[in-house]
Order: C-alpha cells, then sequence, then structure tokens
C-alpha cells in the first residue's frame, strides 16, 4: 500500500517488527499504524463494549480504535496509540481485548446481543435479583472490563520528573505554534516550545503546500533551525502538555524512549512540571466524523489522516477510495490522493451548491453516505441522491470530515466553559479562560495556513510584551489562506447504528435514548451512555454527541453546553506520575547531619533517628536507656531535634495568621519570645502542637512535631489560601536548611556559655526567650525551651555545620559527665512530665481530653473552635488524659492495653479508656504510662484493672496526674 514518490520516510532503512505474532516491515520515520497500513493490515483493534473489528481512524493522539500493548514481561505497555507509536527495530506489539484472536474474537457475540445491551443497561439490568450482583454480575463484569492489560509484576523500568521554567510557555509546534515561539524568542523572552510529535511542523507535515517560496516541510525545517540557534529557546518535542494548572503551572509527558529498543539507561518517560509567566496555546484543530450507519467499518476513517498517512507516511488507505464531507477540506484530500495516482472513486460532498475543488475526480454533490458494507474491512458504501435514491458503490477506504474541531481542551482545564462559534460550527477557547494563556492558530477558529502563521506571531509578541520586552515579530511568509467553508452535517438519518465514540461503542440512538429517559443534561447523557469516557475522551465523538443530544432535546448547541474537561489532555502513566517513587524512594530516607549508621536508628517519619546510644558494656536498650535519663536529669544531655518541622513566615500579617491557626493568641508574642501553641482541625479535633518564636517584628518560626511536619505546612497553605488571602505574609519549610540540638540539663548552660562567644543567664536569656547567638563567629538560633522537663536550650545553626557542631556539644558534654541521648530516653523524660507526642494527639483527642481547654482562647476565632464546643466533645464523661502506675510490685502498662473498673468484666461494653504511652522511669524507679480515661481528671487514686488482651497482660493501676516528675516546673525555669 505505498504509494511511490510520497512520504518523508527513510525508504533506505527498513525496519522489522511483530504484530500479534507476524512479522511486518516498515521503514525509518513511521509510526506503528503507518507501518501496518503500509503492510496491508486494516484490523487493528476491538471495540470495548460489542468487541467490533476497528482499524485506524485517526493519524494522531486523538486515535480511538488502534489501541495496542508493546513489549512484553514486565514491560508490557497497554494501550498504546499505534499512531504515535514510533517504529523501531525490532518493536513487538499485540492487539488486545479480544480473545482468542483479533480475527475471531468470541466476545463478538456481544454484538448479536447489541438490542438488549443499548443506554443505561448496567442500570436496568443487574438491579434484580439482588444476590446476584456479587455472585454473578460484578464478576462477570469484572472479567470483561479493561482494554490492555499490565504484567501484575515490578517493572524495572526508569521514570523521571523534571522541573523547568520560562517566560513563555508555546503548547504545539505547528505553524502558529512555530511562529508563536519565534515571535517571543526574537523579543529576548525565555521560550519554551512543546509538541507531542516526534518533529514540529503540525499538520504542515502533512500538507502538499507552499510556504514562501518552499514546500511547507522545507520552511518548517528552516524555521526549528533558527529557532534551535537561539540560546533562550528550548525545543521538546514528543512532550505533551497534559494540563493546566494554578499560577501558570503545566505538566507535561516527554517519551523519551519508546522509540528506541534499547534506552541504555535512559528513562522511558519523564513528567514535567512548567512553571509559565505566560502561554500560548497552538495546540490545533482535530476532525471530526460523520455519523451514519456502520460508519465503525475498518477502512472508515478521518479525511486529513488519510492526507497524513499519503503525504507523510507514503502510505494509501486502500487500493480504491471514496472521500465524504461538508466542507472543502474534503476536497483537498480527494486531490492529493488523486495527484498521487490513487484511485479516488468518487468525492461525495454533503452541500448541493458546492464546487468541486479536487480536480479531475468524479464528483458527488448533494450526496450522502448512507452505510457502509463489510465486517473485517470495508467492501463498499450506499450513497443517497438528492431526490432519495440509493446505489452502492466498491470501495475499500472511505475519508470522512464533518469539520474541524478547535483543541481547546487545556484551555479548559481551570473549569471555564469554551463559547460557540456558529460560523465554524465549533467551540472556541474564551479569551483569559486561563490566566496568562493565549490562544492562536487552528486552535481558535482559524483554519488556513495564513492565518495560523499571523495569529502565531501576534500570539508569542503580545505575550513577550506583557513581560516588558520590546517585540517587532518576524516577517510572515506568504501561504495557503483559502476560507474555511462548510455546512453542518452531524448524522445521516436512517435505519441501523450509527456510531459516535468508537470505542465505547456508543451510537446515536443511544443519545436519544438517553434524552428520551430524562438524561438531557450533557453531563448525565455522558455517564448514562458512557460517551467521551474511553482513553480518547471523545476527541473525536464528543462534539457529535452533544449536536445529537441538542436536536433531540429541542435546543441548541451553545444551550446544551459542553462536558467538563479535565486532565490530563491524553493518557499518563502512574509511574511517570509517581516517577522517583519507587523502592526507597517511595519513602525516602532522611538523615540529620548527625546521622552514624553504627547506632540502632528507629523511623521517625521519614526520618531517622537513634533510638539510643549504647556504652561499652551495655548489653540492652534498657541500660542504654536507664543511663540516658539519669544523665540528662544530673547533668547534660544532646539530642538532635532536627526533624522538627521549621516553617519561617515573613510579614506584617504572620501574627494575625497565628492568630487564627493556633488556638491561643501569638499576635501579642513579643520579639525574642517564644509560646506553646495548639491547633486544631476543622472539625474541632487537636491537629498538632508545638512552639513558635518571634524572631524580630515580621519574621516567625513555626516548630512542629516531626510526624506533622507536612500536615502542617499544607494546613497553613490551606488556611491562607481559603481563609487569608489578602493578609501581607508569606512562608515556607526551612525544616533541611536548620540543624537542631537540644541541650539540656542542670548543666546545659555550662555547657553552652563555655561554647557561645557570648555567655547567657537567667536575666539576660530567662525561660521562653529566643535569639541570635554566635558560635564561633557562626551565627546560630537559641531556644530556651524544654521536653525533658529540664533546664534545657535547643541551638540551631545552617545545616552544613550541623555535624561538627554536634560532635562538639558530645565531646564536651562527656567532659561534664553527660552525653548523646536518643529516642528512648527523649520519651521517657516527656511521659515523666505528662507531655504529649502522635501517641496521644492521634486524631481522635481534643483539646479538652488532654486538659488544654483554656487554650482555646476566648476573645478571638481560630479553625476548629466553633466545633470544639460542641456538647460531646467537652462532655465530663469522655475519656481524658491521665497518669498510670502499676500498684503490684513488677506489673506492667502496654500501650494500646484498655481500662476498666476495678471489678468489670474485661469486655468491649465495659472499656473505659487505653493506655497510649509506656515507660519504666528511673527518676521514679518505677513504670509509668500515660492513657485516657473516662471522666479521667476527677478519678486520681483511684485503682483501675488494665488488660492487655493481646499479650495476655493484667495489672493493676493507680490513675495519677501525667505530670508525674517535677510538677511545679522549677528544674526547667531555673
Amino acid at each position: 500500500m505505498r504509494v511511490d514518490g510520497k512520504g518523508r520516510i527513510d525508504r533506505e532503512a527498513p525496519l522489522t517488527f511483530r504484530f500479534d505474532g507476524h512479522d511486518h516491515t516498515g521503514f525509518e520515520g513511521d509510526t506503528l499504524a503507518s507501518a501496518l497500513m503500509g503492510d496491508g493490515v486494516r484490523l487493528m483493534g476491538r471495540s470495548f463494549k460489542y468487541h467490533r473489528p476497528r482499524g485506524v481512524m485517526t493519524a494522531g493522539s486523538e486515535e480511538p480504535n488502534a489501541l495496542v500493548t508493546t513489549r512484553s514481561g514486565t514491560r508490557s505497555d497497554p494501550n498504546v496509540r499505534a499512531t504515535v507509536q514510533e517504529l523501531y527495530e525490532g518493536l513487538e506489539a499485540r492487539s488486545q481485548n479480544r480473545w482468542p484472536s483479533l480475527g475471531f474474537d468470541l466476545l463478538g457475540m456481544n454484538d448479536l446481543a447489541a438490542p438488549f445491551l443499548g443506554a443505561g443497561f448496567y442500570y436496568k439490568t443487574f438491579m434484580w435479583p439482588r444476590a446476584f450482583w456479587e455472585k454473578l454480575y460484578e464478576p462477570a463484569i469484572r472479567r470483561a472490563a479493561g482494554l490492555g492489560a499490565l504484567s501484575g509484576k515490578a517493572t524495572d523500568e526508569i521514570y523521571e520528573k523534571a522541573f523547568a521554567f520560562c517566560d513563555v510557555l508555546v503548547i504545539g509546534g505547528g505553524p502558529a505554534g512555530l511562529m508563536a515561539a519565534l515571535s517571543a524568542g526574537l523579543a529576548g523572552a525565555d521560550v519554551i516550545l512543546c509538541d507531542e510529535d516526534a518533529e514540529f511542523g503540525g499538520r504542515l507535515l502533512a500538507e502538499a503546500e507552499q510556504v514562501g517560496d518552499a514546500p511547507a516541510f522545507d520552511w518548517v525545517q528552516d524555521t526549528v533551525a533558527r529557532l534551535n540557534s537561539m540560546d533562550n529557546v528550548r525545543l521538546m518535542t514528543r512532550t505533551t502538555v497534559t494540563g493546566a494548572y494554578d499560577q501558570g503551572s503545566f505538566g507535561a509527558l516527554e517519551r523519551v524512549a519508546h522509540h528506541v529498543a534499547d534506552a541504555a539507561g535512559a528513562p522511558l518517560e519523564c513528567f514535567w512540571r512548567i512553571a509559565a509567566k505566560r502561554s500560548v496555546l497552538c495546540a490545533g484543530a482535530l476532525e471530526r466524523p460523520v455519523a451514519f450507519r456502520d460508519n465503525d467499518r475498518p477502512g472508515v476513517m478521518m479525511a486529513g489522516a488519510m492526507r497524513s498517512y499519503l503525504n507523510r507516511w507514503g502510505v494509501a488507505p486502500a487500493k480504491s477510495l471514496a472521500v465524504f464531507g461538508n466542507n472543502d477540506d474534503a476536497h483537498r484530500t480527494a486531490r492529493d490522493l488523486a495527484q498521487a495516482g490513487v484511485h479516488v472513486a468518487a468525492l461525495i460532498d454533503s452541500r448541493a451548491d458546492a464546487p468541486n475543488l479536487a480536480g479531475d475526480v468524479p464528483y458527488f454533490p448533494g450526496h450522502l453516505v448512507t452505510r457502509a458494507y463489510g465486517r473485517r474491512g470495508l467492501e463498499a458504501i450506499q450513497l443517497r441522491r438528492p431526490d432519495g435514491s440509493q446505489f452502492k458503490m466498491h470501495v475499500q477506504g472511505l475519508g470522512v470530515s464533518g469539520g474541524w474541531n478547535p483543541s481547546l481542551h487545556l484551555s479548559c482545564h481551570m473549569n471555564v466553559r469554551p463559547e460557540w462559534r456558529d460560523d465554524i460550527a465549533a467551540f472556541v477557547p474564551r479569551p483569559d479562560a486561563v490566566p496568562g494563556m493565549r490562544v492562536a492558530g487552528s486552535a481558535c477558529g482559524q483554519f488556513s495556513t495564513a492565518e495560523c502563521l499571523k495569529s502565531g506571531a501576534g500570539a508569542g509578541q503580545e505575550a513577550a510584551q506583557d513581560l516588558g520586552f520590546a517585540a517587532s515579530g518576524p516577517q510572515l511568509p506568504d501561504a495557503e489562506d483559502a476560507p474555511y467553508r462548510l455546512r453542518r452535517l452531524w448524522a445521516v438519518e436512517g435505519k441501523g447504528r450509527a456510531w459516535l465514540d468508537f470505542q465505547n461503542d456508543v451510537t446515536v440512538k443511544d443519545v436519544v435514548q438517553a434524552a428520551a429517559e430524562n438524561f438531557a443534561s450533557v453531563e448525565h447523557m455522558k455517564r448514562y451512555t458512557t460517551q467521551g469516557m474511553a482513553p480518547d475522551q471523545g476527541k473525536s465523538s464528543n462534539m457529535l454527541a452533544l449536536a445529537v443530544l441538542a436536536d433531540a432535546t429541542g435546543r441548541g448547541i451553545p444551550e446544551t453546553g459542553t462536558t467538563t474537561f479535565r486532565p490530563p489532555y491524553t493518557p499518563v502513566a502512574i509511574a511517570a506520575m509517581g516517577a522517583g517513587a519507587q523502592g526507597k524512594t517511595y519513602a525516602p530516607e532522611r538523615f540529620t547531619t548527625s546521622h552514624d549508621d553504627s547506632l540502632p536508628n528507629i523511623e521517625a517519619g521519614l526520618w531517622y533517628r537513634p533510638s539510643y546510644v549504647p556504652k561499652a558494656g551495655e548489653k540492652t536498650w534498657r541500660e542504654s536507656c536507664d543511663r540516658e535519663v539519669q544523665m540528662v536529669r544530673s547533668a547534660v544531655g544532646i539530642c538532635d531535634v532536627s526533624t522538627l518541622g521549621k516553617i519561617d513566615l515573613q510579614g506584617p500579617d504572620v501574627g494575625k495568621l497565628l492568630d487564627f491557626v493556633y488556638t491561643n493568641t501569638f499576635g501579642s508574642l513579643k520579639p525574642g519570645r517564644a509560646r506553646y501553641g495548639l491547633m486544631l482541625r476543622e472539625d474541632g479535633f487537636v491537629m498538632d502542637d508545638g512552639t513558635c518564636a518571634r524572631l524580630d517584628d515580621n519574621r516567625w518560626l513555626m516548630t512542629s512535631t516531626t510526624a506533622a511536619a507536612g500536615q502542617v505546612m499544607r494546613h497553613l497553605d490551606w488556611v491562607q489560601q481559603a481563609f487569608c488571602p489578602d493578609l501581607a505574609l508569606r512562608f515556607t519549610s526551612v525544616t533541611e536548611q536548620w540543624a537542631q540540638f537540644a541541650v539540656a540539663g542542670p548543666k546545659s548552660r555550662e555547657l553552652l556559655n563555655d561554647l557561645l562567644d557570648q555567655p547567657i543567664s537567667d536575666e539576660t536569656f530567662p525561660f521562653m526567650q529566643c535569639g541570635v547567638v554566635s558560635v564561633g563567629g557562626i551565627t546560630a538560633r537559641l531556644f530556651r525551651i524544654s521536653f525533658s522537663g529540664e533546664h534545657a536550650y535547643e541551638i540551631a545553626v545552617p545545616a552544613r555545620y550541623g555535624a561538627s557542631l554536634f560532635e562538639t556539644l558530645v565531646s564536651r558534654a562527656e567532659v561534664l559527665g553527660g552525653g548523646a541521648y536518643g529516642m528512648e530516653a527523649l520519651n521517657v523524660m516527656r511521659i515523666e512530665k505528662g507531655h504529649i507526642t502522635h501517641a496521644e494527639i492521634h486524631g481522635a483527642t481534643t483539646a479538652f481530653d488532654i486538659g488544654f481547654g483554656r487554650m482555646i482562647a476566648a476573645k478571638k476565632d481560630c479553625v476548629g473552635k466553633a466545633m470544639a464546643a460542641r456538647p460531646g466533645l467537652i462532655d465530663t464523661a469522655r475519656e481524658q488524659l491521665v497518669g498510670l502506675r502499676p500498684v503490684d510490685a513488677g506489673g506492667e502498662a502496654p500501650s494500646g492495653a484498655h481500662l476498666f473498673d476495678a471489678g468489670a468484666e474485661p469486655v468491649r461494653e465495659n472499656d473505659q479508656g487505653y493506655v497510649t504511652s509506656t515507660c519504666f522511669s528511673p527518676s521514679l524507679g518505677e513504670v509509668r504510662a500515660l492513657g485516657f480515661l473516662k471522666n479521667g481528671p476527677d478519678r486520681h487514686g483511684e485503682v483501675v484493672k488494665l488488660v492487655d488482651h493481646m499479650r495476655g497482660i493484667e495489672t493493676r493501676c493507680e490513675v495519677t496526674d501525667p505530670v508525674v516528675f517535677d510538677p511545679e516546673g522549677g528544674r526547667l525555669r531555673g
């Protein structure tokens, strides 16, 4: 099926490949679809619902039919569009959604049951008998569902993510996109030009026309070379911009190695996040079909796609073919095919008064194609004359053109609906649908090459001028400027099924039936019929379905509206979006600057922190932990607390934000002071606690727990955007920028004064003070806060000095009888002091439950305040924080155990509470625990029964105040 003298494939570079186990030959520059067509293959897939035979319909990413699985084993890649899969030596592909073979598919029997499987049959059929759903219907549907399938095993392929920034992002590399990039680039703007194809040029790659004094492709090559020579322009082929998001952010998928046999360590795909100050959408347009009986036969395809296969790949879709359309563009296809020597049996135009623009081709004005014949391939078509009589014509291919729809999808991703243009019978983007975006070329309904060049140059120039660049624009070449003329035709009336959505098998009758059953909303129709819900998202079929729905409901198309356009524009592998999240990178190991691989490190969130720091002769963790606790209580200990979330907030209105985020007041906090704060979720439950320090008038540092650092950052983002968008402030996470160490114990100030360039005292640095200090000439931050209950400080330095400072602190602490301590000792000391962690604020506790009800300030509002005041959340019968100590010698109080009244049976109905944290306290010489007990504060001194059913432990415990060590706080304030 190759046409001599046509196409830009390299006929001196043949490539062998396999499809469904059969060997085929193509050429360098082919796609899988063009190579199969060139080898005479017409049947390439089966439809989803009825398993009807399907052939290639388009020449681009909008392809609904020719979906295949490439490669094998763990590298199987399903649902690849054969129209965009570039051919390479040894490519292996197979058809999908068929059994046992593509040519003989037993599930094709579904087509015989079509009268019973119309729109909404799922909802009507599978409701009765009720028991059948789980036992029969759902298992059968699940087995039949899906198209291609993954291997089910982990792949070893590499995916990457990357970030890019530019002044102007140009989306689409056709004539409009090339001119937009050239205009903005010549003005001096940093430009990124993305196109989903393997080369730039867009429709010009498939046209036999002149631009300037040269063939269109020569002009494309010259322009691309010119752009390549500009340092401020980045060209990205095989890169599909898949979504438009807030603040000039775009997602883009780059197919890095889909076109090579051996990637040699290169990633298969790369998902880009592009931040652009301005953007120009030049995505072109998509041709739409005309619905008529059996218009889904292999061999029926878009007329523009036929032109592409001829002019770009040198392939004729059939030996004898016809072209059917309602616009002048169909004539261009017939002309090009005839001039290339392909037998064009007929040019059929639904317009009776349209002149023949195709030259010496049999012309049938005012005629309609009413039916296609054949099963695995088109054999003939039926035509209706203007007088209503019909006749049959034998052809193997039919090109159909119902007009063009601008590719406006990205312009609608910010939830702005497009507007209708009656002159082109299509929707176009609304101005400023996406902030900072301009639309040019066919994407805004300008279909001639001259119009595309002009609008692209203008859009690129305007985008650059918006950013302050002086732009005059390049000289425009002469190009084709024929008017776009059509007379709308959506579907040909007649008996039988006329197809709209080729992948999901939706017909004109289905849409009419949906309207008749009152699914008249376009969104309801979509879901009732599954129109536009296939992998192609209805790119070719949605417009027809909207028009049919409009006619069925007696509305105009603008009143009927469109469905919602959502990213991604084309399918994106989850592996690409989650690039880097495999193995350890799924949950990255985060190490502190003091990390030591030899220590028994435990995970705290994603961080690794030492559980304990053993000394010679210590055989168990308890020996080390007990020593470390006594060391801190008697001398001084050093602990790395860099993992705490640290958020830098700046601006005159930070205090107002903090007052709204925290339950207590922060706006009155003076510079140089820190305060403990509590955060609630919207539902009134505790989200996190921590300290916040005011470094100066306009700068604050918030500290969160390690476990909730990410959650708190997201919470601040949400609160600022949803409730306080007008506040003058900015904030960012600086957790990794600062290494921070706790220096705790009665000798902590002695150690620091031996280290700091300026000594401190109780008078110059009292409890909850913060400030800038100097350590050996290095600027540091010092905070007088304590989680251990001892006289303590936290000192922070830029992370690059963290390892050195930690070694210095530990060595000096050892001279004073101290040293480093780990998480176990830290946990013991905080339990002794009744300090909470996320073991206690686990998502189901309130400020009232943990005894902090008075921290919710009465004179101001805060997130969650109203919900926290609900009677059920302040009921004294709720489980509230208490301390626990076993009464009997050797008694245990394991975390997770439940509490019961002393004489009650330990069953769920008698449950009074539970244990959250436990330890052996070397300071008190006994086991201590924290937990929640109903009406707990009023039950101090009472003995309750602790039962751990899983471990078989039962212990009598005395209920105490949570704070049992230095309850007056003299040690930490002294």
